[in-house]
């Protein structure tokens, strides 16, 4: 059941930047490496979100999904895993399906008026019922940011809690667009209204990617420790996806020593923490054939995501 919204605490800007700087500074061994990247991997949630989107278009982003690169027995010795998720509109949902289904890969459906939240709440709800009746195993919500910068919280948590029961047996991922938020504060008191009005496995979500600045370690640190206390507070474990503007298997690195540092090894998982970065999967494989080999392959080497 949802919880209780608690008082939020100020956000120390200053430390907060400084406490995630210093998870860029880990030393990371080769076999570590490795294995993080194999992670990596499987927590990405590879998505097409565009006005040109079709259905040839999300079947060979699902076969990307299932299969990211072709090569990897013969280049690596093993097989890469498939990532979580395709992650697709509305519309796209049952072509996202047909080549998705019993495979583990999930399908996720952006809606509530993404990436703007601004449609009337029915509308918007009527978008959730539909994608998880087409199949989606996820929905990506967008808050209203107008409502929250306004003070209307408690408007901003009935309509996450409209929203979560609207998903059914879907997880929820709440996206706060970050960008838009202001201040580490504000951040900080949209991640507690998100966690109470969601259920244990929902996730919380930096950015749509359509704004600028999208995720920061920072900011993901902010949504983490947020996280964190809820689960001191009550045990219930909600699961964290930064994305937008993760580009390279560097900065992936950084995120997952984040994650252990601060909510452990049971958030090293798929089930609880994600990757928005479709970018980022050829890079990926890129360094994974660099460690492999010694040598970096070429970008025209792996399939477009």
């Amino acid at each position: 059941m949802p919880a209780a919204i608690p008082a939020s605490p100020t956000v120390d800007r200053v430390m907060a930047d400084a406490r995630a700087g210093a998870f860029a500074t880990r030393s990371i061994k080769k076999d570590a490496k490795v294995a993080g990247l194999l992670l990596a991997v499987s927590m990405i949630d590879l998505t097409t979100l565009e006005g040109k989107d079709s259905p040839e278009k999300v079947r060979s982003l699902c076969r990307k999904a299932l299969r990211p690169f072709d090569a990897d027995e013969a280049v690596l010795g093993f097989r890469v895993p498939p990532v979580a998720a395709v992650c697709v509109y509305p519309s796209m949902v049952g072509a996202a399906r047909e080549l998705l289904d019993g495979t583990g890969v999930r399908v996720a459906s952006v809606a509530t008026g993404f990436p703007s939240g601004q449609y009337p709440i029915e509308i918007r709800l009527e978008d959730v019922r539909d994608a998880v009746r087409d199949g989606a195993d996820e929905i990506d919500m967008v808050i209203n940011r107008g409502a929250f910068l306004a003070g209307r919280h408690d408007e901003v948590a009935d309509e996450i809690r409209r929203v979560a029961e609207a998903c059914g047996v879907a997880h929820l991922k709440v996206i706060l667009e970050t960008g838009e938020l202001e201040t580490y504060d504000n951040i900080r008191r949209a991640s507690d209204i998100a966690i109470a009005c969601i259920r244990d496995g929902d996730f919380i979500k930096t950015s749509t990617g359509k704004v600028s600045p999208a995720a920061t370690m920072p900011v993901t640190l902010v949504m983490l420790e947020a996280i964190r206390d809820e689960l001191l507070r009550s045990g219930r474990r909600i699961g964290m996806k930064p994305a937008g503007g993760i580009r390279t298997s560097k900065q992936a690195l950084h995120y997952l020593v984040m994650v252990k540092e601060t909510l452990g090894d049971g958030w090293l998982t798929p089930t609880m923490f994600r990757f928005g970065a479709s970018s980022l999967l050829n890079d990926l494989l890129r360094q994974l054939v660099k460690e492999k080999t010694g040598r970096y392959a070429a970008w025209h080497d792996f399939a477009e995501a």
